[in-house]
């Protein structure tokens, strides 16, 4: 018996994965929330249950941005697919194959169902790491393999775990990609696993986020402190210092060993004597910065670290870095990466 019927070509191998399967090594998160009655899970940076206690609800906003978040996995497919609903931030995705940038998406708000090719046919899977946008609140409903013959791997994550807290010098208004901010790139040169507190304009020392930072594992903790509470005049000479002193206490309650950076502001033209609301100059609140932690440095805390600002942006070098006279360009990153990251890399770990 004969037929004409030419067989269907085999259809490639489709592997759907929910936001929190094993398989997929997320990073930069403390869980997941299911909250706004739509599909999908977001990543969150610190647990919902602290921000009600900072009272704000633009920190609450900020802190549901996904600055920092990543997940990989070790894949031979052909293709990746992302169903994401993006908030309103602007800020894209970025994919990257065995460390190099392959993809880089700006879709903008709303729900999207976006296909990234890979390089399949290798000898060995490729190891792909999504970084969700960090200005955005990005969630996730699904992850897709097309075309693998190997089922996905998670990827082992072994190193130094580094929680960053700031500004919006640390939440990166101006990277060009979530992983050229320039925390990502101080961590990625290093193997460091990031996770990421900045918080764009509301950096004022909340207990929330010192009692985050205290019951969250780390190996290195960097604290950016002063530009917010400088530009809103939320601190006195009076109070300022006290606060600092409280803030970094509170987080050693949880580590009492763990080596502690305090990165006091960077260089801001026109702002460092200009006297602010309650009136500081910021010159005046780096230095009470500085001295808050030479008081805990005299009162034992030998795990204690200090980097001044001004040695990682120069008034003078600032309108080379800065893209609007305080935050950095895109170019600018790579400058506070290489600067911060070496004085970091002079910091004993314990």
């Amino acid at each position: 018996m004969s037929t004409d019927a030419t067989p269907a070509p085999p259809q490639p191998s489709v592997e759907r994965l929910a936001p929190d399967d094993p398989h997929l090594s997320f990073d930069g998160i403390t869980g997941w929330s299911g909250e706004g009655g739509t599909d999908g899970l977001l990543p969150l940076r610190m647990p919902p249950e602290r921000l009600g206690a900072t009272l704000s609800a633009n920190l609450a906003r900020l802190a549901r941005t996904t600055a920092g978040v990543r997940f990989a996995l070790r894949t031979d497919a052909a293709s990746i697919e992302l169903e994401v609903d993006n908030g309103t931030g602007g800020s894209p995705l970025d994919v990257r194959v065995d460390g190099l940038l392959a993809h880089r998406w700006t879709g903008g708000p709303g729900r999207h169902r976006i296909t990234f090719a890979l390089p399949a046919g290798g000898a060995r899977p490729a190891e792909v790491e999504v970084w969700l946008p960090h200005l955005d609140a990005t969630r996730i409903a699904s992850v897709s393999l097309s075309g693998h013959r190997s089922p996905p791997l998670p990827v082992d994550r072994p190193g130094v775990r580094w929680v960053v807290y700031g500004s919006s010098i640390v939440h990166c208004m101006f990277a060009a990609g979530p992983s050229e901010a320039w925390p990502a790139l101080v961590a990625a040169g290093r193997g460091w696993r990031l996770r990421n507190l900045g918080l764009a304009g509301e950096a004022y020392l909340d207990p929330a986020l010192a009692r985050t930072i205290r019951d969250t594992p780390a190996d290195l903790i960097t604290l950016e402190l002063g530009i917010n509470a400088y530009i809103r005049g939320g601190f006195t000479a009076r109070t300022w210092g006290p606060a600092v002193c409280g803030f970094v206490e509170t987080v050693r309650d949880g580590h009492p060993d763990t080596p502690v950076v305090v990165l006091t502001s960077l260089a801001a033209p026109g702002r460092e004597q200009a006297v602010n609301e309650a009136g500081m100059t910021l010159v005046e609140t780096r230095a009470a910065t500085s001295e808050a932690v030479r008081v805990l440095q005299r009162l034992g805390d030998r795990a204690l670290h200090l980097v001044d600002g001004l040695t990682v942006v120069t008034v003078e070098e600032a309108g080379r870095v800065y893209a609007d006279g305080l935050h950095p360009t895109a170019e600018g990153e790579y400058v506070l990466a290489d600067r911060i990251g070496a004085a970091l890399e002079k910091i004993p770990l314990s």
